[in-house]
């Protein structure tokens, strides 16, 4: 049985931690799986690089994963490969310009500012009782996706019982009835799930609320080059994709500010000197006033949020593992692998590798 019953039982990449730091190897490391089958876990730089950049499509994602989240999202940026991958990124490009990013700046901000002024007046109203983050941050998170991905404010913050709001949860939540549809999916063919109607129906709400300047959306789009069914497919993708590893990093990133009041003072210390106050709202009447004014200079200046970030990102990885199957007969760092090799990619094992990050590769320090 290999070390299939350790892999299931532990939380996911956990062995593969231990196993970075304990046996000696030179970028990959072999174990065995359910019948003896044969696992590659890749955790040298230079094996990464071969895997991630060198030769992406070498290493294609398993075709049984690609099949039961594509009958739901579609396949888009995220599941496409080779050729198809290479047409969708070329045309999607322009969205992640470096000047792209940086004018969404004063959106995140913006968010942000509103998001603090509905917390206090929740808190407010309900006596100062807890107050479950969880649900503000994924609300937060998935106006932020609806602001940077489409042009849209789905003003989930202010309003959660909001039509695209509860279309979407509703669409990814885990009910019974998913879960049913879930397992059927590695047998049903494509065609039936286009004919579901909750995909299109909250695709069409999303893209009929969108103004013409809204940004991944508008420029697949303006490309030509894809039909109505490739930007429902982009669409979904980014909900989905975006909206959850987002709202991991926020969370984890409260976790750690709670953890430590010092961290907490010196990051907000360091966005008051940098952020002018007038930025900073006491209403949310001042949002839009204030938004367009925003500069990613401010955040640019801000060295210790941005080590503060990466180290979130370091320790505490949105998907801590991925797998990758070879695609044809292939090698990594000069050791050969046979067509159909299971490859394991481990971003919150290689965070945590001594070798790389030191002996405190463990510890949350942003000074590093």
């Amino acid at each position: 049985m290999g070390h299939f019953f350790r892999i299931i039982s532990e939380p996911q990449g956990q062995p593969i931690r231990q196993w970075i730091n304990q046996i000696p190897h030179h970028g990959l490391i072999r174990y065995l799986d359910f019948f003896n089958r044969e696992r590659v876990v890749v955790v040298g730089s230079k094996a990464l690089a071969e895997v991630l950049v060198h030769r992406a499509y070498d290493f294609v994602k398993p075709p049984q994963f690609v099949k039961g989240i594509g009958n739901i999202l579609g396949v888009g940026l995220f599941l496409a490969e080779g050729d198809e991958h290479k047409r969708q990124r070329k045309n999607l490009l322009p969205a992640f310009s470096y000047r792209g990013i940086k004018n969404l700046h004063s959106a995140f901000w913006s968010k942000s500012q509103e998001l603090i002024h509905c917390l206090n007046q929740h808190i407010e109203a309900n006596g100062g009782q807890h107050v479950d983050l969880d649900d503000w941050v994924s609300r937060a998170t998935l106006d932020i996706i609806g602001l940077a991905a489409f042009g849209h404010n789905f003003e989930t913050v202010a309003h959660p019982s909001g039509v695209l709001s509860q279309a979407y949860r509703h669409i990814l939540s885990p009910n019974r009835w998913s879960q049913s549809l879930g397992f059927l999916s590695f047998f049903l063919p494509p065609w039936f799930w286009r004919l579901l109607p909750q995909r299109s129906q909250l695709a069409t709400r999303v893209v009929g609320g969108c103004p013409a300047s809204s940004d991944i959306l508008s420029v697949a789009i303006a490309s030509g080059a894809f039909s109505g069914e490739d930007l429902v497919n982009q669409l979904m993708t980014f909900l989905a994709a975006g909206h959850e590893t987002m709202t991991a990093a926020m969370s984890w990133s409260i976790y750690e500010l709670c953890r430590d009041p010092v961290l907490q003072q010196r990051i907000r210390d360091e966005i008051r000197a940098n952020i002018p106050v007038q930025h900073f709202i006491d209403s949310p009447d001042e949002l839009e006033q204030h938004s367009e004014a925003f500069h990613a200079a401010y955040i640019d200046h801000c060295s210790y949020l941005q080590a503060f970030c990466s180290e979130i990102l370091r320790l505490y990885p949105p998907i801590p593992l991925t797998m990758r199957v070879a695609a044809c007969d292939t090698s990594i760092t000069g050791i050969f692998l046979p067509k159909g090799t299971m490859i394991i990619l481990s971003p919150w094992a290689v965070n945590t590798s001594i070798e790389l990050w030191g002996d405190d590769a463990h510890l949350f320090r942003p000074e590093r």
